[in-house]
Formats: structure tokens, sequence, C-alpha cells
């Protein structure tokens, strides 16, 4: 599986981004998959995942405020980040795991995109 992150930018606080990743393959369906960011000088973290039938799970830090979605047609997983904050500051990763559903913990995860570099301006 191939990922492809995209959606980054810069953005004031309180507003809003989605982030898309898409995958190549016809297995992509199969795949649980994350996402992860990891800011300057810190090690990178969890921030949502979605299983391949469809549930989700999210860290405190974003809950509430950030969705993550999958379109298996499309091959895409989404991640719509509302009400962002200065914090939220980072490069997102996207991530497919095959045997790990859920899973918060990044080295469960067998494919990585390149990262699209969100930044969120006080």
């Amino acid at each position: 599986v191939q990922l492809q992150a995209s959606g980054g930018g810069l953005v004031q606080a309180g507003g809003s981004l989605r982030l898309s990743c898409a995958g190549s393959g016809r297995t992509f369906s199969r795949y649980h998959m994350g996402w992860f960011r990891q800011a300057p000088g810190k090690q990178r973290e969890f921030v949502a995942s979605i299983s391949n039938g469809g549930s989700t799970s999210y860290a405190d830090s974003v809950k509430g405020r950030f969705t993550i979605s999958r379109d298996n047609a499309r091959n895409m997983v989404l991640l719509r980040m509302n009400s962002l904050k200065p914090e939220d500051t980072a490069v997102y990763y996207c991530a497919a795991v095959a045997n790990y559903p859920g899973s918060q913990y990044s080295g469960n995860y067998d494919y990585w995109g390149q990262g699209t570099l969100v930044t969120v301006s006080s």
C-alpha cells in the first residue's frame, strides 16, 4: 500500500482544515488506518484511527474537534480538524496497519505516507 497525505497549510487558531490520505492498491479497504503527528522537537504521537469496519478512536487532545472517516471506494481516509489550536501545529502522517485495529502505537503500522504540514497561528 502506498499512501499520500495532503491538505495541510497555514490556518488561524479556531479555524478548520481537512487532511486527505490517498491510498493505492486493491486491498486498501482491508487496512486499518491512522493519523499521527509530529511537532518540532517532539515524538510522533497518535491522533486518530479508523478500523476497516469504521470504528474510530481519538487522542484525548483532539477528541470532539477532529473527525476521521474513510471512503473505501475512493481509497481515501480523511481527517477533519475543527477549532484548531497552535498546539496542533505539526507534520501529520497517515498510516496503514493490517493486524492492529485502533492501534495508537506507531510501531504497529506497516505503511506510512510522506506527511503534510499543518501550522496554526495564534
